[in-house]
């Protein structure tokens, strides 16, 4: 799947085909007066996709995980 070139015109009246041949893998350049000016590739997500549940099993949370003691009183605000 390599680079083709299309001019601004032909780009513009072929949108919906240029963007179906990148959406199947093809970088297309877009030319004005013979000079790139713009490409259009396949759309790659920023962060890949988050999986809920990964972890699920690999982790484990004391009974008193959400309890404030005194002494945690007493370290958080020094009273």
């Amino acid at each position: 799947m390599g680079s083709t070139e299309f001019n601004v015109y032909t780009a513009k009246t072929q949108f919906s085909r240029l963007v179906a041949r990148a959406e199947h893998g093809d970088r297309l350049t877009i030319t004005r007066n013979g000079r790139p000016v713009a490409r259009l590739i396949p759309f790659t997500p920023d962060q890949p996709v988050r999986t809920p549940g990964t972890w699920a099993g690999r982790i484990e949370i004391a009974d008193d995980f959400d309890t404030l003691s005194e002494d945690d009183l007493r370290d958080w605000y020094g009273e």
